[in-house]
């Protein structure tokens, strides 16, 4: 009997493994085809979740789809990354391993875009530095207003206006004196931001809220395929 457990957890442990083994090797090819299905600028990367991987495999259908982007992978500045789940990705095992896949159906896509707070102050320009203070933003940045140099704070709102995000400064103050009403707009062009948020897999932009380190969105796509271009 001992024997027969000793056998039986060995084979155990073999099946195990193998099923590891093809995860990481899918994993290499679904992100290959993602990057070529998205347009990214290199592949993602592809944590496919749930166990036994192989079943999922067999079946062309993964529950649970992890994926990782950085700046360099969307193409985009440093200071862009993405977290996104899909759930329900369509992929025939014979399509993977030949490499001959056309369109890459998912059911459902959610996550979250970050835009850092470096990344937008850069935008800004100068010597402006952003951070969050509360469900706003805190933006302070030297700038000239009269022919002087003038240390402007200011409390901003963060919003979305279609595929663009938006920093809206509502009240500024120059070195700890309120700015005449005269120059608060001329602070607020300054200081106002509009940025154009490009994202793959047709992510629809959800909402947004000032984070520790940068700007959330959350996005969304449901019922799309992901097709070569």
């Amino acid at each position: 009997m001992k024997a027969l457990a000793v056998v039986l957890l060995v084979l155990l442990g073999l099946g195990v493994l193998a099923d590891r083994v093809a995860m990481a090797i899918a994993e290499g090819q679904v992100a290959r085809q993602l990057a070529a299905q998205s347009a990214l600028a290199g592949p993602p990367d592809v944590d496919i979740r749930g166990f036994p991987f192989l079943t999922q495999a067999v079946g062309g259908r993964y529950e649970d789809v992890r994926i990782s982007l950085d700046a360099e992978t969307l193409g985009r500045r440093e200071g862009t990354q993405a977290e996104v789940a899909l759930t329900g990705v369509w992929v025939p095992l014979s399509a993977v391993l030949s490499g001959q896949v056309q369109e890459v159906p998912v059911e459902r896509i959610d996550g979250t875009a970050t835009l850092s707070y470096a990344l937008l102050s850069d935008e800004l320009g100068g010597d402006t530095v952003l951070r969050r203070e509360g469900d706003g933003l805190r933006i302070t940045r030297t700038v000239e207003l009269l022919g002087r140099s003038v240390p402007l704070t200011a409390a901003g709102t963060v919003a979305l206006d279609g595929d663009e995000l938006v920093i809206d400064v509502e009240r500024a103050s120059g070195a700890g004196l309120p700015v005449p009403d005269e120059l608060v707009e001329r602070a607020n062009d300054l200081l106002d931001l509009r940025y154009p948020i490009e994202l793959p897999f047709g992510l629809r932009l959800l909402e947004v809220q000032p984070a520790e380190d940068g700007v959330d969105v959350r996005v969304e796509a449901v019922d799309t395929v992901l097709a070569a271009e």
